[in-house]
């Protein structure tokens, strides 16, 4: 293993806090966080110093990380960064820190097109591991998996879905919802519009579309609608049918398409009374502290990714009978009430910080900006994310079948 022993986790919120413990458990190195909310970070150092699996050194920096020179002093001397702050600084965080040749893990949500920043890596001599946690993160690395594994059979995948919602174990009026990640991202999901691929085509639908009731076994039913989180996978796998959809409690979607639709989440300032205010502006100061979870409620996330495959070339023409094979990974993971985490903390941290390490012993050296269905397609890093979650209690149930349908 390699000797490295520095982290910086640039965001310090309820999954950068997460990640900060799950590293912090190995002993071994210290784990530097940084934040503006200095709150949040003393609210870090005292479940750390509680908790019994700490046995790294924390220090914690409250600092506004949109100051270009902050993030630079945040990771200077660190071995791997973790970018962990709101999408909209998303891109900015880890340029600066890729001009600082810094290897990074990211699991922010951010609205550019990462890519943009691969030459600034490559000049640098760093490089980044992109939409890092649970979907997109996870889910990439499965999807990649899969079309690795289809490949090699001399199969193509011809279809792939992704469901993933985080949800309140008790639903409670109005909205039946808590956020727990990053609110702002949550609006973003609510009206970024999504692109899909059909019929080996990209095209772009409304955010909270298309609406279907979806069955979870240990939970009930959700609905699920359309949301733009397929993101790499769209010019990275070779499908022509490729979606992504949210869930949430039946009834949820319609709430969020009337205050779309009404201007609740629009940017373009109103004068009201001489002052200038977003509408989204207000509506995050109204709908936030509703949708915060209260201390001690549990909450729980769900996962799935099917996949079909079909052999290359069978069953050509109209009427011939197609021979496919389908896969289909599921997660269901609920609040961890021991050490007062949440699951989506849990689901979209670990996979970030099981590839930080991977960096730190030398097995991941991403050059440029890379995509986690690219570590999917690696099969012992794969193998070896899926061994870590487990043994932190993320485990994922996979299965697979075979069929025929008409072509």
């Amino acid at each position: 293993m390699s000797t490295a022993r520095e982290i910086a986790i640039l965001g310090g919120g309820m999954v950068g806090g997460a990640m900060a413990r799950d590293l912090l458990a190995d002993g071994d190195r210290r784990v530097t966080v940084a934040d503006l909310n200095g709150k949040a970070l003393e609210r870090l150092e005292a479940v750390v110093g509680d908790d019994p699996d700490v046995r790294g050194g924390l220090v914690t920096l409250e600092m506004d990380l949109a100051v270009k020179e902050n993030v630079r002093r945040a990771v200077k001397d660190a071995d791997v960064v973790i970018g962990a702050v709101p999408g909209f600084m998303g891109y900015r965080t880890l340029e600066t820190v890729l001009e600082e040749g810094k290897l990074c893990c990211d699991i922010s949500f951010m609205p550019e097109d990462a890519r943009g920043l691969d030459r600034v890596a490559r000049k640098n001599g760093g490089g980044a591991v992109v939409d890092c946690g649970v979907a997109p993160g996870l889910s990439n690395m499965m999807i990649g998996h899969l079309e690795a594994g289809f490949r090699d059979a001399g199969m193509r995948m011809v279809r792939a879905s992704i469901m993933v919602g985080g949800l309140p174990r008790t639903r409670r009026w109005p909205y039946e919802y808590k956020a727990p990640f990053s609110p702002v991202d949550v609006l973003e999901e609510y009206t970024r519009p999504a692109r899909m691929k059909r019929d080996g085509r990209i095209v772009t639908l409304p955010a909270l579309s298309e609406v279907e009731p979806v069955e979870v076994p240990g939970i009930g039913t959700l609905e699920a609608f359309n949301t733009d989180g397929l993101r790499s996978l769209l010019w990275t796998v070779d499908c022509p049918d490729l979606s992504e959809k949210t869930l949430r409690y039946p009834g949820h979607a319609e709430k969020m398409r009337m205050l779309r639709e009404t201007g609740f989440f629009s940017t373009t300032p109103l004068d009201i009374g001489g002052c200038r205010v977003t509408p989204r502006e207000v509506t995050a100061r109204l709908l936030f502290p509703l949708w915060r979870l209260d201390e001690g409620e549990e909450e729980f996330t769900v996962l799935r990714v099917e996949a079909e495959g079909e052999p290359v070339g069978e069953g050509q023409g109209e009427g011939k009978e197609r021979r496919r094979e389908k896969h289909v990974y599921h997660l269901l993971d609920r609040t961890d009430t021991v050490k007062g985490m949440t699951s989506m903390a849990r689901t979209t941290g670990f996979p970030c910080t099981i590839t930080a390490r991977l960096m730190l012993e030398g097995k991941i050296r991403p050059e440029g900006v890379v995509f986690p269905e690219e570590l999917g397609r690696d099969p012992a890093v794969f193998r070896r994310i899926l061994e870590g979650l487990e043994a932190r209690g993320v485990i994922i149930q996979h299965h697979a079948e075979g069929y025929h349908t008409d072509g």
